[in-house]
């Protein structure tokens, strides 16, 4: 296989930063725990994390084959790694967030420097959608792992133990080892290389010039209102999980890896029937699927048993149904970011990149600080009926991306 080495080094550097960023859930819970914090506070963890993946990505997008694919993902890999071997010994509130903003800026190197990638390594759209599809699940795949992970270190018999923070030995263990992988693994970038321009003001133009073109900009809103969907639910719902379901502290954090793995497994056919059907078709029936079971789904929070949950067995309904939304959710972010970028030239995937991110990381953060708040005025079933809010926006921004895509494709 071509470019196996590469690959192979593209799906485990998401996976490192997969448990990583999305460890979010997790912390958010274990700092109301540990510190003090009030749900609206620990909010604020997601704003580290998505902004500073907005602020890099800003400033590096439009000269990232200046520094190289490689060598950012390298850069990125090797700073995670060091913040990791560091974070026990200075566990706090402050240091949480100071974590998830290290995590964050590196995530952007990784993000630009994947979906870049993607486009040297693919023959084709097909090919490309497919990869793109592939490499997201396995994204959630590490979502799913790190629940577990994270939970394992968990003792929900003393909530107040910070002895949780050993986690970060071992996702520094792995990390360390993504960076000797990709290190190793040769990638050629003489096609991208030699396009840059001298002037870093005319590289920023271009990406200003970029965000003008009415396709992009319909793309940008769609990205925004998928990723505020995404991580509303996503952060919030191992909270939601303990708050309002009353499971203990590891039980709430490994359930809510139903949703992870309900979101690999709808990544990985929507791989599958991305090529048989329009993808415009798949995600309009998954938007309006994923609004049904929100609608079906929370009314069986209501159902909680009063005698004390103590596993899986004994887990209310609603703890079953409603991670079952990133089965219908999954396909909508890889599809339309492969649409954008299969449609652009390579030349401009650098770029486009850089926008694909910065917009999605301030959809995950408004998401996440809307819904902690709604959270802890209203209550858990209320703020997760909020996200049939976006996802009839959403819908809306997904019919006119494609009434653009295919005058773009007709010209």
């Amino acid at each position: 296989m071509q470019n196996w080495r590469i690959k192979l080094s593209l799906f485990l550097n998401y996976f490192v930063f997969a448990i990583l960023l999305n460890s979010v859930g997790t912390v958010i819970l274990q700092v109301q725990n540990n510190y003090g914090v009030t749900q609206g506070a620990a909010s604020v963890l997601e704003a580290f994390k998505d902004l500073s993946i907005a602020v890099v990505s800003f400033l590096v997008s439009s000269y990232i084959t200046r520094i190289g694919y490689k060598n950012a993902m390298l850069i990125a890999l090797g700073f995670v790694t060091a913040v990791c071997f560091v974070m026990p010994f200075t566990g706090s509130f402050l240091t949480t967030k100071l974590l998830f903003a290290a995590v964050g800026s590196g995530f952007a190197l990784i993000k630009m420097s994947v979906y870049s990638t993607i486009g040297l390594v693919t023959k084709d759209e097909k090919e490309h959608i497919s990869l793109m599809n592939f490499i997201e699940s396995f994204f959630m795949i590490g979502i799913l792992t790190g629940y577990f992970i994270f939970s394992s270190f968990v003792d929900s018999s003393h909530p107040q133990s910070t002895a949780w923070l050993q986690v970060y030995y071992l996702l520094g263990s792995i990390s360390l080892l993504a960076f000797l992988l990709l290190l190793s693994a040769p990638l050629d970038e003489s096609s991208v290389k030699n396009t840059e321009t001298k002037s870093m003001v005319a590289d920023f133009g271009k990406m200003f010039e970029l965000v003008a073109a009415p396709i992009v900009l319909v793309f940008i809103f769609c990205a925004f209102f998928y990723v505020l969907i995404e991580q509303s639910i996503m952060s919030w719902l191992p909270t939601f999980n303990n708050k309002v379901l009353n499971l203990p502290a590891a039980l709430s954090i490994q359930m809510a890896s139903i949703l992870a793995g309900s979101t690999a497994l709808g990544r990985f056919l929507a791989g599958v029937l991305l090529k048989k059907f329009n993808w415009f078709t798949v995600l309009s029936c998954c938007v309006v699927l994923a609004a049904a079971l929100v609608l079906v789904a929370i009314p069986l929070a209501k159902n909680v048993p009063a005698h004390p949950i103590t596993g899986w067995g004994d887990a209310p309904l609603a703890a079953f149904i409603f991670p079952l939304i990133g089965l219908l959710i999954a396909p909508i972010y890889p599809a339309v970011n492969s649409v954008i970028l299969s449609t652009l030239p390579v030349q401009k995937h650098g770029l486009m990149s850089g926008l694909i991110i910065i917009f999605s990381a301030l959809g995950g953060t408004t998401g996440s600080i809307i819904t902690g708040h709604i959270f802890e005025s209203y209550g858990g079933e209320t703020a997760f009926y909020f996200s049939l809010v976006p996802m009839a926006i959403l819908i809306t921004c997904l019919f006119f991306f494609r009434r653009l895509q295919k005058k773009i494709k007709q010209a």
